[in-house]
């Protein structure tokens, strides 16, 4: 029997996409949640205009304009506080169970990668900082189909890659959307709802739902 084929999403899933903002919460102030909220919410609508509209841009693009969007909502940082969470946002912690997880999944013979919205500089950064070289087989970038997630072709390099069917692949993400876009493609699916959240896209479900990695 071929190993297991585990697909995860990196931004939210195995890097914590608020430690950036957390670790400047003093500086920043009250403002500082809010601030990587909308960070977060107007990154990815950002990457879904760019995917329909066709117009090229890089994640780390993205990453920055949405950051000055989410600054000017809360009325301005201190000095030098832009440039440290940008340089944060590229050294995410990883989230606890995810390093010795994805070992013992390793270990258990699972043939393991990401797929990401990241640029490929980007995901080396945090895949080094997290200590992760070597645990994964391939780390896929949309920068090779110049779009975004939930567009097909952007799932479709899992395939490609590991000579697989969809239907071959375990696809994990905390964000509902993916889930859903991996779901439509033909993926098996696992949501990481992280924060308890609400389901969303009801005719588009995972196949199982999980608080973290440690079930794994």
């Amino acid at each position: 029997m071929p190993s297991p084929i585990y697909v995860f999403d990196a931004y939210g899933t195995l890097f914590d996409v608020h430690a950036a903002a957390s670790r400047e919460r003093v500086t920043i102030g009250g403002g500082w949640d809010k601030l990587s909220q909308t960070w977060r919410t107007k990154h990815l609508e950002y990457t879904w205009i760019h995917a329909m509209t066709g117009k090229p841009a890089t994640f780390w693009e993205l990453a920055a304009q949405s950051l000055d969007f989410a600054i000017a909502t809360i009325g301005g940082v201190p000095d030098g506080v832009r440039e440290r969470l940008l340089q944060s946002y590229r050294h995410m912690a990883p989230f606890a169970e995810v390093p010795i997880t994805l070992a013992a999944l390793k270990r258990q013979g699972a043939r393991l990668a990401i797929l990401s919205n990241g640029d490929p500089d980007m995901l080396a950064d945090a895949v080094g900082a997290a200590g992760l070289e070597g645990v994964f087989d391939a780390v896929l970038s949309v920068a090779s189909v110049k779009t975004f997630k939930p567009q097909r072709v952007v799932y479709q390099l899992v395939p490609d890659q590991f000579g697989a069917t969809p239907g071959d692949v375990t696809f994990f993400s905390s964000n509902r959307w993916d889930v859903a876009g991996a779901k439509a493609f033909g993926f098996q699916t696992v949501w990481v709802n992280r924060t308890d959240a609400a389901d969303e896209y009801p005719g588009l479900k995972p196949d199982r739902v999980i608080r973290d990695l440690t079930v794994l």
